[in-house]
């Protein structure tokens, strides 16, 4: 049976499918969170053992294998690709890889028109003017921006309760997103705050928007005012979009949507009179079908 792979990975989690030469999926799978951002020992390790997973649980070797990957960028990046050379065995023509972003855009429009935003571990708008250049907005990493993503929605949380605690008035008015937040973080010291954010990962500080989105349910206001900061900040990147680019549908994407429906309404809100979209894509399966249109290619062209 000829066999190609798509992987969408992502800080949070890394999703892959396998489909057949007439497009059927065969299997599919979930793999820990990953980046293309290898400069470190760790990052390096975690975008290693996220393809292993993969290679694992493959019943066989791939034709052909399209990556979607946070932190690749648009350009080349020649460790990427012996990493994944190295790791499943492909020659490098029988791959091919983009950043997650340019494959979540190819999911979500199938060729038409439009603006997208990301939001998930980080945030980050593309689209396409009209001479077909391609622009980004946002998406410059947890340390610069990535207004409105989980690690951005996280990490205000942690600071806005880190200082009610500095001026000695405990967490008035935060009781619950404290609660949440500091169980989610293993405790309410410093040492606690310290080993949760700087000895994990992005992927890890985006989860503790989970705890945000949870204290918001439970009704803190403090919780709920940072959902609907955030859902203005995703909002603020579809605005820039149309402002440079033109009209177009604006579609949001990524797993900060489903923490809670106010981020969908505030973004509804302020793009009001303008075409917004929550579609649902699968973008793993989408780069699995591309990888069979470029294997299908390659037999053409030879």
């Amino acid at each position: 049976m000829t066999l190609y792979l798509g992987m969408d990975i992502g800080g949070t989690a890394s999703r892959w499918v396998l489909v057949d030469a007439e497009g059927r999926t065969v299997d599919r799978g979930i793999a820990e969170g990953a980046s293309g951002l290898i400069y470190d020992a760790r990052s390096l390790a975690r975008f290693r053992g996220a393809i292993e997973t993969v290679r694992d649980a493959l019943p066989g070797a791939v034709a052909f294998a399209e990556f979607g990957i946070t932190g690749a960028g648009f350009s080349r990046h020649p460790r990427i690709e012996e990493q994944v050379s190295d790791i499943l065995g492909l020659p490098l023509e029988r791959f091919s890889y983009s950043s997650d972003m340019g494959l979540a855009w190819r999911a979500a429009f199938h060729g038409r028109r439009g603006h997208l935003v990301s939001a998930g571990t980080g945030s980050v708008g593309m689209t396409y003017d009209d001479s077909g250049e391609r622009v980004v907005v946002g998406g410059r990493g947890i340390l610069v921006d990535d207004a409105g993503s989980g690690v951005w929605i996280a990490l205000r949380a942690i600071r806005h309760l880190f200082r009610l605690k500095d001026e000695g008035n405990g967490t008035r008015d935060a009781e619950i997103l404290a609660s949440t937040v500091f169980t989610a973080l293993g405790g309410s010291t410093h040492d606690a705050m310290r080993d949760y954010v700087y000895g994990g990962d992005r992927g890890r500080i985006g989860r503790l928007a989970v705890a945000v989105a949870e204290a918001a349910r439970e009704g803190d206001p403090t919780a709920q005012g940072l959902l609907r900061e955030a859902g203005q900040e995703l909002a603020h990147l579809g605005r820039i979009m149309l402002t440079r680019c033109g009209e177009a549908p604006v579609a949001f994407v990524g797993g900060v949507l489903a923490l809670d429906p106010s981020i969908r309404e505030q973004i509804t809100s302020d793009l009001a009179g303008h075409e917004v979209e929550f579609p649902r894509i699968d973008a793993a399966l989408h780069a699995a079908l591309i990888a069979k249109e470029k294997d299908e290619a390659l037999h053409d062209s030879h």
